[in-house]
């Protein structure tokens, strides 16, 4: 049985309210149309495509996460966080990240990428950097996806310090490590 447009779309919006991560194929099956119906349908309804959806839910999961600095002050896409623990983060080099005579992203961005998330996974309302020990790799390119991973090695309670490591890869290729001795209040 064919349901009406009215109804289709009502049922479209609630089902997508209960798993925003649902395809638009996934849904053109279940309501038995087609893939351009349910885009249409999508866009008089306002909703978002899917990658969309999935930025928004995660925005709003780690906005409630991240305690140490506004997620907007974090350099790179957070996509993943368990706070004390590890983090990853995404950050796509564009045009405004590299030197304009040889299309290599200047180091600083990498390391605020690094940084930001270093201080992103410590579970206080204050973490500073306090020391840091880098090293570049290789050189990263324009256009390039660099993806950072922060494990926390240590809390020491006793010097308030926490040692977070991080790595940087572009396509599995290792090309930036860090090891953050980031400083936090003693009162969490």
């Amino acid at each position: 049985m064919r349901r009406s447009k009215k109804e289709r779309q009502q049922l479209l919006s609630s089902t997508i309210q209960d798993n925003p991560f649902i395809t638009d194929e996934e849904l053109a099956e279940k309501f038995q149309v087609s893939v351009q119906t349910i885009r249409l349908d999508r866009l008089e309804l306002s909703i978002p495509e899917l990658r969309e959806r999935i930025k928004t839910v995660a925005e709003k999961r780690f906005d409630d996460e991240v305690r140490s600095l506004p997620l907007e002050e974090v350099i790179g896409e957070i996509i993943d966080m368990e706070l004390d623990q590890s983090a990853i983060s995404i950050f796509d080099v564009k045009e405004e990240h590299v030197f304009k005579r040889n299309q290599i992203a200047r180091g600083h961005h990498l390391f605020a990428q690094a940084n930001s998330l270093a201080v992103a996974v410590i579970n206080d309302e204050l973490a500073l950097t306090a020391k840091a020990n880098i090293q570049f790799k290789r050189s990263v390119r324009l256009n390039e996806r660099v993806i950072a991973k922060a494990r926390v090695m240590n809390i020491d309670d006793v010097t308030g310090r926490t040692l977070v490591q991080v790595s940087s890869f572009v396509n599995n290729e290792l090309v930036f490590t860090g090891d953050f001795q980031m400083y936090r209040s003693k009162n969490n």
